[in-house]
């Protein structure tokens, strides 16, 4: 699968040819070597984890790498298309009500 990843995309984790986390990537920038990215990815385990990884462009295309010898690849989640006629953005419908929470003793 080709992917062109960008970040707050959802990716799943495939580690020795098997799927293992999902992560979603917070955000992608440019390393000193030249071609190759620092990924700030958020791997959603509970508790979430923050990691860095030091990619190539490649590999947010979904090309597969290794990481101690072990296969490595990303997989695009992609969105959940929206229903027809929905909008992208919720709009206020108005006021909504207030209800009071008091504690009854």
């Amino acid at each position: 699968m080709k992917i062109n990843a960008v970040a707050n995309d959802l990716v799943l984790v495939y580690l020795d040819h098997h799927p293992a986390f999902y992560a979603r990537i917070n955000d992608i920038n440019p390393d000193v070597k030249k071609g190759w990215y620092q990924v700030e990815l958020l791997v959603l385990t509970l508790p979430p984890q923050n990691l860095v990884w030091i990619l190539e462009e490649a590999h947010l295309r979904g090309e597969e790498f290794t990481m101690g010898g072990q296969p490595v690849r990303l997989a695009l989640i992609p969105p959940k298309p929206r229903p027809k006629g929905e909008p992208e953005v919720p709009s206020p419908g108005g006021k909504g009500k207030v209800i009071p929470l008091v504690r009854k003793t």
